[in-house]
C-alpha cells in the first residue's frame, strides 16, 4: 500500500524555521498582546446578554486555541531534538502566557459565579449558550468551590516560581544523573532512561546488575527528591486546606468527571480478579527459570520475535485493520502517513517515549516515537493514531467541547492499539510470534492493574502521612514497598523502594494523581472494544459518539449514554478485566 514513507514529521507547514522562526516569534508576541487586551478588558460584571456572553466566550476560546497550538509546536520541537536550547526557552516563555491565562480564566469564574442562579439557568439555556451549557455548568460549580478571585490569582502567579519550580527542581536532579552500566566488560555511565531501557534486557544478569545500579542511583538522589515531593504536596493540602477541600482525591476526580463510587468500584473489580495475574507472573516466572522474581523481571520478554517490519509494511497494516472497523479511520490514518504528521525516524537527540499532539491552528496532529521494526512499534504507532483519530472528531465543536478529561483520553488510543494487536496474534507467523505478541499484551495488564495500582496506594498514603509533617526519603520507601506488596498481590520476591524517586508522574504539578486515569481508560476502552466485536460494524457510528461527547458529559453519564452501563457497579469492571485478560489461557497452552 505504501512506498518509501519519510519517517520524519513536516513542521515547515506550521512555522517554518523551527525554534528560530520569524513567524512563531511573532505568532508569539501576538498573543501576549491579545492575552494582555483580554485580561484589561475584563469586568467585574458578566455581559448584558447571552448573545455577549458568547461573544466572550468565542474570544477566549480563539486564545486558547491558540495557546494549544503554541504549545504543541514547542513541544514538537523540544521532543525532536533535546538540545534544542531555544526551544526551552520558547517553553518558559509560554508558562508564563499560561498562567497568565489561568488568572483570565478565574476571573471568567468569579463573574460567572456572581450570576444570580434564575439569571444563569436563563443564561445557558439560550440557544447562543446551549451547546457551551455542560462546560459553563462546570466552571460554576468548580468556582463556587475555589478561593476569592484575588486569592486564586496570586495562587497562579505564584505557583510558577515556586510549586511548579519543585517540579523543576525534580527535573534537574535526575537530567544530571548518570547510572554506571556494565557494556561489553567496560563501565560506562548513562542517562536513567538508558538504564530503564536496559531493565528489560533478555538476560537475567544484565537486569539484575541493572536494577541494583538504578536503585543505588536514586538512593543517591532521594533526599533531593524527598525535598521535592513533600513540597509539592505540601502545596496542594495547603491549597486544598484554604479552599475548604476534604480529600486529596477532590481535584483529580473532578478533572476527570468521574465518582468517587466509580474509581472504587474499578479497584474492586480488579482485585477480585489478581488470580488470574498471580498465575500469568508464576508462569513467567517458571519460563525464565528464575528462582527470585523481582520488580526488574516484571518487563523482561519471554520469548523472541525475530520479525522485522518496516516502515512502509507497518503503515499498511495498520491502515488495512483500521479500515476493517472504520473507513473513517483509515482514511485519517492514510492522511497522517502521507503527508509526514509522524516523526520515527531512528536517531541521536531525540527525547524518549512517544505522543501524539494535536495543532488547532491546522487542524493537524504531529505523531512522535521512535521506530525500529519491532512489533511493540506497531501497536505504538496505532496507539498514538488513535489520540490523532479522537481529535479529529472534535474539530469542528467549540474549544471548551473540545477538553476532554485524562481518564478518556485513552479510549480511542487504546482501541486503535486493541484493534492492531488482535490482528497482529490472528496473522503471527508461528507460535513463537503469537506467544510473544500475547505475553505483550499480558505485560500491559499487569503494568496498568498493578503497577498504576501501586502508584494510587502509594500517593494516596503519602498524602494522609504528609498532614502531619514532612515525610522521610526511608519512610517514603516503606510505604512504596507496602503499596507494591499489595498491588501485587505478593507475586514478586524483590520490589522497587525508590520508586516513588524514579517515577516522574509524582512530580507533574499539572496533574494530580497522574495514574489511576491510565487504569480507567485502559479498562473502559477495553469495555468499549468489547462492545464493538459484539455489535460488529453498525458500532461505529455510536463510537464516533461517544468519541465526540468526551468533552462534554460525565464519565458515568458518557457510558450510560453510549453503552447502557453504570460505571459506579463492579459488573462493567469486571467484565473489562476479564476482556484484557482473554488471552491468559492461549498463553498458558503455548508455554505448557
Amino acid at each position: 500500500m505504501f512506498d518509501g514513507l519519510k519517517q520524519t514529521w513536516d513542521l515547515e507547514t506550521i512555522f517554518p524555521g523551527g525554534s528560530a522562526s520569524p513567524e512563531f516569534s511573532a505568532y508569539l508576541d501576538s498573543l501576549e498582546a491579545d492575552l494582555a487586551k483580554l485580561a484589561e478588558g475584563l469586568t467585574t460584571a458578566g455581559p448584558a446578554d447571552a448573545a455577549g456572553w458568547r461573544a466572550e466566550l468565542d474570544q477566549l476560546q480563539g486564545l486558547m486555541q491558540r495557546l494549544r497550538h503554541a504549545g504543541a509546536f514547542i513541544a514538537c520541537l523540544s521532543a525532536q531534538d533535546v538540545n534544542d536550547k531555544l526551544a526551552r526557552q520558547l517553553g518558559g516563555r509560554l508558562r508564563m502566557f499560561h498562567a497568565g491565562f489561568a488568572s483570565i480564566l478565574t476571573q471568567l469564574d468569579s463573574v460567572i459565579k456572581a450570576e444570580p442562579d434564575d439569571r444563569w439557568e436563563e443564561l445557558i439555556g439560550a440557544p447562543e449558550l446551549q451547546e457551551l451549557s455542560f462546560v459553563l455548568a462546570e466552571r460554576r460549580r468548580r468556582a463556587q468551590a475555589m478561593m476569592a478571585p484575588t486569592q486564586e490569582t496570586l495562587v497562579n502567579d505564584l505557583s510558577v516560581d515556586g510549586y511548579h519550580g519543585w517540579a523543576d527542581l525534580y527535573d534537574l536532579t535526575t537530567g544530571r544523573m548518570s547510572i554506571p552500566l556494565e557494556v561489553e566488560g567496560e563501565t560506562v555511565k548513562g542517562s536513567p532512561g538508558q538504564a530503564a531501557n536496559r531493565m528489560s534486557d533478555a538476560d537475567p544478569a544484565v537486569r539484575r546488575h541493572v536494577m541494583e545500579r538504578w536503585e543505588e542511583a536514586w538512593a543517591e538522589s532521594a533526599d533531593y527528591c524527598a525535598l521535592a515531593l513533600n513540597h509539592l504536596a505540601g502545596y496542594r493540602l495547603n491549597l486544598y486546606r484554604n479552599r475548604g477541600w476534604e480529600s486529596v482525591l477532590r481535584e483529580p476526580l473532578e478533572n476527570n468527571r468521574m465518582a468517587a463510587g466509580t474509581l472504587d468500584a474499578m479497584w474492586r473489580a480488579i482485585d477480585a480478579r489478581k488470580k488470574p495475574l498471580q498465575t500469568y507472573i508464576d508462569r513467567k516466572k517458571r519460563l525464565l527459570r528464575l528462582d527470585h522474581f523481582g520488580w526488574q523481571d516484571v518487563d523482561a520478554p519471554v520469548g523472541r520475535s525475530e520479525r522485522k517490519l518496516t516502515y512502509d509494511q507497518a503503515a499498511s497494516f495498520i491502515v488495512e485493520q483500521f479500515g476493517r472497523f472504520s473507513p473513517r479511520l483509515a482514511e485519517l490514518a492514510t492522511r497522517a502517513f502521507e503527508q509526514s504528521w509522524i516523526e520515527s525516524e531512528d536517531r541521536p537527540g531525540k527525547r524518549m517515549g512517544g505522543f501524539c499532539t494535536s495543532l488547532p491552528g491546522s487542524r493537524q496532529s504531529r505523531i512522535f516515537f521512535t521506530f525500529s521494526g519491532t512489533m511493540g512499534n506497531l501497536a505504538t504507532l496505532a496507539h498514538e493514531l488513535g489520540h490523532a483519530y479522537h481529535q479529529h472528531l472534535m474539530n469542528d465543536l467549540p474549544p471548551l467541547n473540545q477538553q476532554y478529561a485524562m481518564n478518556v483520553a485513552e479510549t480511542a488510543s487504546t482501541f486503535a492499539e486493541l484493534i492492531v494487536a488482535d490482528a497482529a496474534v490472528d496473522q503471527a507467523a508461528d507460535d513463537q510470534e503469537k506467544l510473544v505478541l500475547i505475553e505483550d499484551k499480558l505485560r500491559r495488564a499487569v503494568a496498568l492493574l498493578m503497577n498504576i495500582q501501586c502508584r494510587f496506594l502509594f500517593e494516596t498514603r503519602f498524602y494522609d502521612e504528609r498532614r502531619r509533617g514532612i515525610v522521610g526519603a526511608n519512610r517514603l520507601n516503606e510505604l512504596m514497598v507496602e503499596a507494591q506488596k499489595e498491588a501485587f498481590a505478593d507475586a514478586l520476591d524483590a520490589y522497587h523502594p525508590h520508586f516513588w524517586a524514579s517515577k516522574l508522574h509524582f512530580y507533574n504539578t499539572w496533574v494530580p494523581f497522574y495514574n489511576f486515569p491510565y487504569t480507567f481508560g485502559y479498562l473502559f476502552s477495553a469495555g468499549v472494544y468489547g462492545r464493538a466485536k459484539e455489535v460488529g460494524p453498525a458500532f461505529e457510528a455510536s463510537y464516533t459518539d461517544l468519541l465526540r461527547d468526551t468533552g462534554r458529559m460525565k464519565v458515568e453519564d458518557l457510558a450510560a449514554k453510549h453503552l447502557g452501563v453504570d460505571l459506579t457497579a463492579e459488573e462493567f469492571w469486571g467484565a473489562a478485566v476479564d476482556n484484557v485478560l482473554g488471552d491468559l489461557p492461549q498463553f498458558l497452552r503455548l508455554t505448557d
